[in-house]
Parts: C-alpha cells; structure tokens; sequence
C-alpha cells in the first residue's frame, strides 16, 4: 500500500454554511436586523463590566467574619444624644450610629476621640480608659 492510496474510514463532514439557500434560509437563525444578526457579531456580555468590578471571594461557602466590636467615638455619641439619655447598643443602633452586622446588635466599644460636654449613662458598652475619665468627668456615669 502506497501513501497516496490510504483513504479515510468515515466521511468528512462538511461546515455548514448559514444564509446561503437551502434548509436554513431567509434569516439563517439570527433573526430580522440588528447588531447580533450582522456578520462577525460576537457580543461581549454588559454584565461583564459590572461582574468585573466585584472582588473575587475565594473558598467554597466563604463565612463572613464579624469584628468583635464596632468602635464609636465619643464625638458621634456626642452628636446623637441629649443630655441625661442613657447609651447602650440597642440605643446606638436606633439613633444609627452603628450598623447590624449579621442581623445581630454589634457589641460597642466606646473609645476617647472627641470632648464630652453632656451627662450621659452607658449601659453594655465596653469603654476605654480615656473615654471613661472623659465620661466621668462631664459627669455621666459607666456600667459594665
């Protein structure tokens, strides 16, 4: 047998060219008009840009890890409270100076930036040293 003798064991099959008679005609599957029916249309997604934009988060069923605390300062405590109200979490969350983080009231942490000037009563925050002698001294009271 001789190189110019081999022959293949299937047929070919042929590329079927769309629009040109035959069993897929008239708009050959693309439809009437526009963009995605002229030639060479290959369309980029508009969701890509947007998916794009977005960090990867890697692992399978990636858990969400909450701080231990949500800091406030004393100056947005300050700007949200009058004189003699009493500030805990729940009263926090309400007057929206701190956000839920997994459904849940964040623990606070209250720390010294800022003057105090008002007499305040907190309750079920945890507060730093320094913003305990400023509490104190503006004449409200801390409990743990």
């Amino acid at each position: 047998m001789q190189l110019h003798q081999i022959q293949p064991k299937h047929r070919q099959q042929r590329k079927h060219r769309i629009g040109r008679g035959g069993k897929k005609g008239t708009y050959s599957g693309k439809g009437i008009k526009g963009q995605s029916a002229r030639a060479g249309a290959r369309l980029v997604p508009i969701i890509r840009s947007l998916i794009k934009r977005y960090p990867k988060i890697r692992g399978y069923r990636v858990q969400r890890v909450f701080p231990a605390f949500q800091a406030v300062s004393l100056h947005a405590v300050e700007k949200a409270f009058k004189a003699n109200e009493v500030v805990s979490p729940a009263s926090l969350l309400e007057k929206g100076v701190v956000s839920r983080f997994g459904g849940k009231t964040p623990a606070v942490k209250i720390l010294a930036a800022g003057d105090m000037t008002k007499a305040l009563a907190f309750e079920g925050c945890t507060v730093s040293q320094n913003a305990k002698t400023l509490i104190e001294k503006a004449g409200g009271t801390v409990k743990a």
